[in-house]
C-alpha cells in the first residue's frame, strides 16, 4: 500500500502527542507514512517542542513515519489524504478574555457555548474557511476531520460555505462509551448508545449493554447487575432525569444548572482561577514535560487537559474510512432530514455509518419537547453565528448572541459585544471592513 499523508493544522497543540500515539499504535492497519504538523509563527516554540517529542515517540516505536513541522500550510495540505484541524485562533490569551468578559457581564464564561463560544466561533470560522480553500485547491479528495471548537458551529460553516468533505468530531461520545463499558465491565463493542442533538448538546435516548436496555439503570441510579449496582449519577437529579427520559451530556450543566455554575465562576474570577487560567497552567506544565529529551511517550498528565481520547476517536474514524469498515461513529454531519425538527443544512451530532466514500447519519426518532425546545433554541443561535462570522454583520451578531439561552437580554448581549468586538478586532477583519 502507498503511504498516507496526514496533516495536522494546529500541530503545536498539547493534544498532538496523543494523536501521534494513536498513529503509532495502528501502523499495522493504517499506513500513515508522513505526519505534517502545521502552526502559526506565534506558536513556534510549542511546535518545535511537539516536533521533537513526536520524533522521539516514532523513534522509540521503531516506525518509519516522517514527521515534518512547518509554518507553510499550503505545502502541508498538498496531496494530504486526511487533514485534522485543532486550531485556537488568538491562543489561550483570547480564551481568557472570552471567559473574563463574559463572567464580568454576569453570564457564563465557556469556550464552546455562551458569549465565549460565540467569540471563539467568530474568530475561527474565517480561518477555517481559508483552510478549506487550500484543501479544495491542493487536496480535493482529502477528508477534513475538525476538532476545533466550537466543533458543531465550525463544521456547519464548512458544510455551508465549502466543498470539502468535512466531519466534526468530539471526545464526548467516546467518553460515554468508555464510561458505560467500565461500569458494566464489558468491552466497548458491547455498548450501544443512541445520541440525538448537536455538538456539546447531545442527549442519550437509549443505552444497550450486550443487547439489553439499561436506560432504567441510569434513570433510577440502580442496576440489577452485580458488577454495576452503583450507577454513576453524572451529577443529575434522578427525578429530573426520569421526567426527561434521557441522559444529558456534561455540557448541559450550563443550561440546566446555570445559577450554580455562574456563582462558581464568579468566585473563580475573583481569584483569577477560571478554567482558562487552569488550562494555561496545565499547558505550561505539559510543555515542560514535553521538552524533556528523556520523554518518549505521551505523558499521563495530558489527561488533565481535557479532550482525553480525542485521538482514539480520530484514528478509529480514519481507519473506518480507509478500510471501508461500515462501522458506526458519532459525528458532526449535515442534517439532511435526520433530525426532523431541524433545518436540512445545519450540523448535527448523531450516529453515522462510515464508508470510504460517504458518511451517512442514522435516522433519529421524533424528538420530544423537553429536548426539542432547547435543541432548536441553541441551533438557531448557531445558524446566526455562522452567518455573522461569514458576513461581518454586527446586527446579525447581536441577534445571535441575544438568542443564546445563556444571555438573558438584548441589552446584555449588546454590552458584551461592545466590549468583546474591539478586544477581538485583530481577528475579525470582516467586522472591521463592515464598519
Amino acid at each position: 500500500m502507498d503511504g498516507l499523508k496526514l496533516t495536522v493544522i494546529g500541530g503545536g497543540s498539547s493534544y498532538t502527542p496523543e494523536l501521534i500515539e494513536g498513529i503509532i499504535n495502528n501502523q499495522d492497519v493504517l499506513p500513515i507514512s508522513e505526519v505534517w504538523l502545521v502552526d502559526v509563527e506565534e506558536g513556534k516554540e510549542k511546535l518545535s517542542i511537539i516536533e521533537a517529542l513526536s520524533k522521539r515517540m516514532v523513534e522509540k516505536a521503531k516506525c518509519s513515519i516522517k514527521i515534518v513541522a512547518t509554518f507553510h500550510r499550503k505545502e502541508a495540505i498538498k496531496d494530504a489524504a486526511y487533514v485534522i484541524t485543532q486550531i485556537r485562533v488568538g491562543q489561550l490569551a483570547m480564551r481568557r478574555n472570552d471567559e473574563y468578559i463574559s463572567i464580568k457581564h454576569g453570564v457564563i464564561g465557556q469556550e464552546t457555548t455562551g458569549a465565549g463560544g460565540f467569540m471563539k466561533a467568530l474568530r475561527t470560522i474565517p480561518v477555517m474557511l481559508d483552510i478549506c480553500k487550500d484543501m479544495e485547491e491542493l487536496a480535493p479528495d482529502a477528508w477534513l476531520l475538525n476538532f476545533t471548537n466550537p466543533a458543531g458551529i465550525i463544521t456547519e460553516a464548512i458544510l455551508k460555505h465549502s466543498n470539502v468533505k468535512a466531519i466534526g468530531l468530539c471526545n464526548n461520545p467516546i467518553n460515554f462509551y468508555k464510561k458505560f463499558a467500565s461500569t458494566y465491565h464489558v468491552p466497548m463493542k458491547d455498548v450501544s448508545i443512541n445520541f440525538v442533538g448537536i455538538n456539546h448538546l447531545i442527549w442519550i435516548t437509549s443505552l444497550y449493554i450486550s443487547g439489553e436496555s439499561r436506560m432504567r439503570d441510569i434513570l433510577t441510579g440502580k442496576s440489577d447487575i452485580y458488577e454495576a449496582k452503583n450507577i454513576p449519577s453524572f451529577g443529575w437529579d434522578l427525578e429530573f432525569l426520569q421526567s426527561m427520559k434521557a441522559i444529558p451530556c456534561g455540557y448541559h450543566k450550563y443550561y440546566y444548572q446555570t445559577d450554580r455554575i455562574l456563582e462558581e465562576q464568579r468566585e473563580q474570577l475573583q481569584n483569577n482561577e477560571t478554567r482558562a487560567d487552569q488550562v494555561q497552567q496545565v499547558e505550561k506544565d505539559l510543555f515542560e514535560i514535553y521538552q524533556n529529551p528523556e520523554v518518549q511517550e505521551k505523558p499521563k498528565a495530558l489527561e488533565k487537559r481535557g479532550g482525553a481520547y480525542y485521538s482514539e476517536a480520530a484514528i478509529d474514524l480514519i481507519k473506518s474510512i480507509h478500510l471501508n469498515t461500515k462501522r458506526v461513529h458519532t459525528l458532526n454531519v449535515r442534517n439532511n432530514g435526520t433530525i426532523a425538527c431541524l433545518p436540512d443544512d445545519v450540523s448535527i451530532e448523531v450516529n453515522c455509518v462510515v464508508e470510504s466514500h460517504q458518511v451517512t447519519p442514522l435516522q433519529v426518532e421524533e424528538v420530544p419537547p423537553q429536548i426539542r425546545g432547547l435543541l432548536q433554541h441553541v441551533k438557531a443561535y448557531e445558524e446566526l453565528t455562522v452567518e455573522a462570522a461569514v458576513s461581518g454583520d454586527e446586527g446579525i451578531a447581536l441577534q445571535a448572541l441575544t438568542l443564546h439561552p445563556l444571555v438573558p437580554s438584548a441589552e446584555r448581549a449588546k454590552n458584551i459585544l461592545t466590549e468583546m468586538l474591539p478586544v477581538n478586532e485583530k481577528y475579525l477583519p470582516l467586522f472591521s471592513v463592515h464598519k
